[in-house]
């Protein structure tokens, strides 16, 4: 398959690359790279499904949300913090729907905390919706194509270079074995959630499954 990645040079992204590449093409996509596209500017996404063309499936791991106390934020602050991972990959989902193959899959990325904590509100937000969104969206996909969300939660080397405990992370070769069991399954409308340390496992949603 001719597999888009949204994020290429991330540590999800760039990990994801490597693990497909031994199956699959892959069309590495960032904001400085030379295939370039931005979750936050919408036009970027547009003209992307413009030279791009025969894929099958598309990835996106790109995009992150503040952690921000939500009390002191404007509205218009809010809307512009979320705007890229959320409305972003909504409109991803919007053009690739339309220009991927028969039978392809998109696979966006939400996320998870251990639980409700100050400055998560944003995030908590976000990750709801964009799994309650690819719920509904997935029922109303045609040609057979699929929509999956991975919510990844701490990647365990993402904490190893913030100095923190990575063992309440996941490595993040668990992490890519979900986004590659989104692209290669058959099934659709599901949050995948790799297997999280005990005290970072949040309970799943009636659609989701566990890696």
């Amino acid at each position: 398959m001719r597999v888009l990645v949204i994020g290429a040079t991330g540590t999800i992204g760039s990990t994801l690359c490597c693990a497909l590449k031994s199956h699959h093409e892959v069309i590495p996509v960032a904001r400085r790279s030379a295939i370039s596209a931005d979750l936050g500017d919408l036009v970027s996404l547009s003209a992307l499904f413009t030279t791009q063309l025969n894929i099958d499936a598309v990835v996106s791991c790109a995009a992150h949300v503040p952690m921000a106390p939500l009390v002191n934020m404007t509205l218009s602050e809010v809307r512009a913090a979320v705007d890229a991972k959320l409305f972003g990959q909504v409109e991803l989902v919007r053009q690739a729907a339309g220009h991927l193959n028969g039978g392809g899959s998109i696979t966006l990325t939400s996320g998870a905390f251990s639980g409700p904590a100050p400055q998560t509100a944003l995030g908590a937000l976000t990750n709801a919706g964009l799994e309650a969104f690819a719920a509904a969206a997935a029922t109303e996909m045609e040609r057979g194509i699929r929509l999956n969300v991975v919510s990844p939660g701490w990647i365990a080397e993402t904490l190893d270079k913030l100095g923190r405990d990575t063992r309440q992370g996941v490595p993040v070769t668990e992490v890519v074995a979900c986004y590659l069991r989104s692209i290669d399954g058959d099934f659709t409308g599901r949050v995948l959630r790799p297997t999280r340390p005990r005290s970072l496992k949040t309970p799943d949603s009636g659609f989701g499954a566990v890696c």
